[in-house]
């Protein structure tokens, strides 16, 4: 190889990472809006949003973590095959 194809090569995996990065922040900007959402969201429904008090406080917030995560994970799975087409 020779110089000039070396820095070819860098110069697409510098862009590469570059976007990458992006990408990811602007990830995070959308779930820093999306997180007030769905707390305003959780709040309208009762859903307490401080640490639990007791041991059913604790049940109820585990509860509902994990139906929010598989709710989120069939999400990303349904957006990821849309995104795939």
């Amino acid at each position: 190889m020779t110089l000039t194809e070396d820095r070819k090569i860098s110069m697409v995996e510098v862009r590469k990472t570059i976007s990458t990065s992006l990408g990811t922040a602007f990830g995070f900007v959308i779930a820093l809006v999306w997180s007030n959402v769905v707390l305003g969201g959780l709040a309208l429904t009762g859903a307490p949003m401080t640490a639990p008090k007791d041991a059913v406080g604790l049940v109820i917030g585990i509860v509902t973590a994990l139906v929010l995560t598989i709710f989120m994970i069939v999400l990303i799975i349904l957006v990821g095959r849309w995104g795939s087409k």
